[in-house]
């Protein structure tokens, strides 16, 4: 049996290829956008793309298995379970629980666990030339390494009220079928630490049905489903507002993009035009370097792995965008684009400092400034972080304001005052920090210190 992990870091997203050597037959799960990847490989072991399947409708990446499907010439293998609601809207093969999927001389069980989502499947992986027993489980976004796939995604991230109470029930269910499982049995998720879409992941990528039973919290409660409910709903991080497009995208037909796009490089005069049309610009330099200097309006969100992710939390699916980025950063920021259907790249620059602009610098203050203003009625302190980071603890005074959500609540953020941005590290203060000057704030500061370095130095004036 051959086996490869495909891992991006930037959506901490597995994917998987597993082929029968002797026949050469491939089948690929939850497969990524840029499929080139698979090809590679496939090419590379000389093995053949056979089949294709997914675990679930995706919420948090557009899922590749339609592109990889038409240069394969692969079917595609889909859950048909969890009502008229939860149906792909495209030509498959439909599943349902206790199909079997045979990939040459291996065997893939289709398991029906809903409870992230209704149609939610894993599949029981079986190698038969060496055992007749099963030695690997593809769950998706059921059973992570520690954690499992939260139920109330469906209602904050897509509005489909009512799904929230009726996935904790599943889960609950479907956790037995999972537990009842050998427990050497390996365990493969489909998102390891750093997803959306759990709470406790772990930063392991593979675990054993065994593990999950010590350690997962979720199988603690095999007795108790109100405590289960209860621990389940608290505390989940803010899903990113593109998942509801991606959840549409992943479920009906699409137009595909099979080869990751060049976008061109534009001239000052191509950029000037664009530029004054009002196309956004994102500066992905690094957050000091924008800092030094930055063109009126622009956003800075760094090409670091959480590039696509704040893309996709503040860009439109609708609008043009102009990238500021070196050569050699654009086709993996072009990949991590695609891998969230944000395709609307007008092109890019490298340099900000030739466009005949007057460029602006930001005001970034350090922490005895910072602390000069606590307690100071004319200045407000916006903690831009997660609720769950400014429940655990906060500069006294300060108010709380999502930089997810920033732009939806502009109204929280007074004009007539002297503004202070903090997150934890800078990050997300220097997002913030872009966003509030486009939108006309002047009285801006960014302590981009954070709490990281406002602990360090003071032990009072935290709530």
């Amino acid at each position: 049996m051959f086996f490869q992990h495909v891992y991006d870091k930037s959506l901490s997203q597995g994917s998987y290829v597993i082929g029968c050597q002797a026949t050469g037959e491939t089948i690929v799960i939850d497969a990524q956008r840029d499929i080139d990847v698979y090809l590679h490989i496939a090419k590379e072991n000389n093995l053949r793309i056979t089949h294709i399947a997914e675990t679930h409708i995706h919420a948090d990446f557009l899922c590749g298995s339609r592109e990889l499907a038409v240069v394969t010439g692969s079917k595609m293998y889909l859950s048909d379970e969890g009502g008229e609601d939860w149906q792909y809207q495209f030509p498959h093969e439909g599943l349902r629980g206790g199909d079997v999927i045979k990939v040459g001389n291996l065997s893939l069980e289709v398991m029906h666990t809903p409870g992230h989502t209704p149609e939610s499947i894993s599949f029981l992986l079986i190698d038969h030339p060496a055992t007749d027993k099963p030695v690997m489980v593809f769950t998706g976004d059921f059973v992570f390494v520690g954690d499992i796939g939260r139920p109330d995604l469906l209602e904050k991230a897509a509005g489909l009220m009512g799904t929230k109470e009726v996935g904790v029930k599943q889960m609950f269910q479907s956790l037995k079928k999972i537990a009842a499982l050998p427990e050497y049995v390996q365990v493969w998720p489909a998102h390891g630490a750093g997803s959306a879409c759990g709470k406790a992941l772990g930063a392991v990528h593979s675990s054993t049905v065994g593990y999950e039973k010590i350690r997962n919290w979720a199988f603690q409660y095999d007795k108790d489903e109100q405590g289960f409910a209860d621990y389940f709903l608290a505390d989940q991080p803010e899903p990113p507002i593109y998942f509801a497009m991606m959840k549409y995208l992943n479920k009906v037909d699409r137009p595909l993009l099979i080869e990751v796009p060049k976008h061109p490089k534009l001239s000052r005069e191509q950029f000037l035009s664009a530029y004054k049309k009002g196309l956004k610009i994102i500066d992905t330099r690094k957050k000091a370097d924008f800092a030094q200097a930055f063109i009126p309006e622009s956003l800075n969100i760094q090409a670091n792995n959480s590039f696509s992710t704040w893309c996709g939390w503040l860009l439109s699916y609708q609008e043009q965008f102009i990238l500021v980025a070196e050569d050699n950063q654009m086709e993996d920021l072009t990949r991590k684009l695609m891998r969230i259907g944000m395709d609307n790249v007008y092109g890019y620059i490298s340099d900000v400092h030739n466009l005949g602009l007057e460029l602006e610098t930001a005001d970034v203050i350090s922490t005895d400034e910072f602390k000069a203003y606590i307690d100071n009625e004319d200045a407000q302190i916006v903690d831009v972080r997660g609720a769950i980071e400014y429940e655990e603890g906060h500069v006294k005074g300060a108010d709380h304001v999502f930089v997810g959500t920033l732009q939806d609540n502009l109204d929280k953020i007074d004009k007539d005052k002297q503004v202070i941005i903090h997150c934890q590290a800078g990050d997300r203060s220097t997002i913030a920090y872009s966003l509030l000057k486009r939108n006309g704030f002047d009285k801006v500061k960014n302590y981009s210190g954070g709490m990281k370095e406002f602990l360090k130095y003071c032990s009072t004036n935290f709530a």
